[in-house]
Parts: C-alpha cells; sequence; structure tokens
C-alpha cells in the first residue's frame, strides 16, 4: 500500500501521539503547523519532521501532502476542515469533529464534492476491541439489546477562561467528553436514537458543566448517560441485552471488557488491543480508507452522533461562538 503523507495541524497532547504512533509503524509524520510558528519548529525537531510550516493555510496548498490530521481546539475545526478537503486533502479530525450537525453536512457535501475521506478521531470506532463486541452482539446470542448506561466524569479546575469552560472556545461536557458517550452508545444500538429527553446544569460561563442525557431509539433500545467536568467519575459503560450484559472501564480507549451472562452469572473475559495503541489503529483505519480497501471510519455515525448533540444544546439555550471576528449560536 502507498505510504501516506500525514500533517498534523497543532501541535497538543494528542499531536505528540499521532506522532508517538508513527514511530510505532516504522515512519514519521510528513509536517507540522501551528498556529505559533515557533511551537511547530520545536514539536518538529523533537520527532524528527521533515517540513515545518510557517502558516497553517500553507498545508493545504502543499501537494505532497495526503492526509491531515486537525489537532486544534473545536472552534477552529470547520474552517480548517473545509480549506483541506476544497485543495484535495483526506481529513481526519479530533472530536467533536464541529460545533453542530449544519457545520458537519456542509463539510461531508465538500468531502463528497471532491472524492475526499472525512472522519472523526474516534477511538471508540478503531479499537479492535470494540470491533469483535460488535461481532459478538451481531451474532444475537446475548439477545437484543436493551440499555445502554454510560458515565464519564473529570474534575477540572474552575477556571472559566480555560478551553473547558469557555463558551469562546466551545467548552462544555458535551463537546469534550459527551461526544465519547454518545459514540459509545450509538456503536452498539441498531439505529441511530429519535428520542432525547436532558437535564443539565450551566457553568458560571454558560457552558454545560453537567448533564443528564436519555436516548430512545425506534427500536425501543435506550441509553443513560451521566457527564460532568467538575466531580470525577469512572468511565464506564454498561450494554445490557436479553441473556447478559458487557461491562468496559476506561471506554474511550478500552482494550478489556467483561461478559456477564444473566442466567447462571457466568463471566467471560474480552480482551483485544492494546490502548496505548490507539491512534495506530486509527492511522490503518484511515489509510485503508483513503485507499479504497475499507471504510471503517463510520462517518455516518460520527454524523448521527453530532445531531444529537446539536439538538441537545439547543435545547439548552445554546451559547455564541466567537470565532475570527464573527459570532456563531450554537
Amino acid at each position: 500500500m502507498k505510504q501516506y503523507n500525514w500533517v498534523i495541524v497543532g501541535c497538543g497532547a494528542i499531536a505528540s501521539e499521532l506522532a508517538q504512533a508513527m514511530e510505532k509503524e516504522g515512519r514519521r509524520l510528513y509536517g507540522v503547523a501551528n498556529r505559533t510558528y515557533e511551537n511547530a519548529v520545536r514539536f518538529g525537531e523533537k520527532y524528527g519532521i521533515p517540513k515545518v510550516y510557517r502558516s497553517i493555510g500553507d498545508v493545504f496548498t502543499d501537494d505532497h501532502v495526503d492526509i491531515v490530521y486537525i489537532s486544534t481546539p473545536h472552534n477552529t475545526h470547520s474552517d480548517y476542515i473545509n480549506q483541506a478537503l476544497a485543495h484535495g486533502k483526506h481529513v481526519l479530525c479530533e472530536k467533536s469533529i464541529t460545533l453542530n450537525a449544519g457545520e458537519l453536512e456542509r463539510a461531508v457535501a465538500l468531502a463528497k464534492d471532491h472524492g475526499r475521506v472525512l472522519a472523526e478521531a474516534m477511538t471508540i470506532y478503531h479499537m479492535p476491541l470494540y470491533k469483535k463486541l460488535r461481532e459478538i452482539a451481531d451474532e444475537g446470542l446475548l439477545g437484543p439489546l436493551r440499555m445502554v448506561q454510560l458515565n464519564f466524569g473529570s474534575y477540572k479546575p474552575y477556571d472559566m477562561t480555560n478551553r473547558f469552560f469557555n463558551p469562546s472556545l466551545a467548552g462544555g461536557a458535551l463537546l469534550d467528553i459527551g461526544v465519547y458517550a454518545l459514540s459509545f452508545a450509538r456503536w452498539f444500538m441498531s439505529e441511530a436514537p429519535d428520542q432525547i429527553t436532558s437535564q443539565m446544569k450551566p457553568a458560571p460561563s454558560g457552558v454545560d458543566e453537567q448533564a443528564g442525557i436519555l436516548l430512545m431509539n425506534g427500536a425501543g433500545e435506550m441509553a443513560a448517560i451521566a457527564l460532568t467536568l467538575h466531580a470525577k467519575q469512572p468511565k464506564r459503560g454498561t450494554v445490557a441485552f436479553d441473556k447478559g450484559y458487557i461491562e468496559i472501564y476506561e471506554y474511550p480507549r478500552a482494550d478489556r471488557a467483561v461478559i456477564i451472562y444473566t442466567e447462571d452469572g457466568g463471566q467471560e473475559v474480552v480482551e483485544l488491543g492494546n490502548r496505548a495503541d490507539a491512534l495506530r489503529y486509527e492511522i490503518r483505519d484511515m489509510e485503508n480508507a483513503v485507499a479504497g480497501k475499507t471504510n471503517e471510519m463510520r462517518l455516518d455515525y460520527s454524523c448521527d452522533v453530532m445531531r444529537i448533540m446539536t439538538e441537545l444544546r439547543r435545547g439548552w439555550g445554546g451559547y455564541l461562538i466567537r470565532r475570527k471576528n464573527r459570532v456563531y449560536s450554537v
């Protein structure tokens, strides 16, 4: 298979993980760009990246670039995605892929127009464990799905200017951590939820600090989700079927699950993959999609999740995002 030239946009923690994942694959990133050029230079030197761009825009006009990984803050995603796609680049973008469903719909249309792959870097869609669990569920041995339950709680410093609580930086629990929970639920549900109920507690800045969400789809499958940015919770997911349930801890990058059977209480441990290699699985799936071999990027699920998040945030009153002297209501 062709070796593709990847460029990372943004030099944060995820960018470092991607560079390290490439090294494990026996390769290096082709290039790096960042809003602050000096930071890009330091990042390039650290990971032996041959090309450092003066500006992010230069990435999109470079004919040698195949795939752009966007790891900048949420409020910049849509602009960078659209620029990359318009210049014929494939795009893998950090979660949440956009701020709302309208932005994602426009990006999907642009990707189709240019024949490019667009995807969200959602680990749940690429970890080998989840692919195996879906196979087990689809075999029907556990019976029909009834309920998915999810917790995700982080304790973030109560600073309304940081990205977690700052509305101008698209803060809030839903876009930052809720996207994992909703993606987990969508992975196991047979169809997208069409009934949505929630309660939200706002932070002083107005963003969602804490939320409880109930979902149900046309098949009667339900999901219950608890999120908070100001209280630690286990990252625990439970998928309950008629004949047993699956329990998963640290579910954003899980490599171990336990199946508990209802009839006799027997347990089966399923271990597959390695959470430390989460981005390696994303790289492989993305390159297979670009090569036309398989399409496991699950952009359809990302669209379903983004529609749910958009409806939730509208119901909560939304908030304003300021981007390049323009104001958007979300």
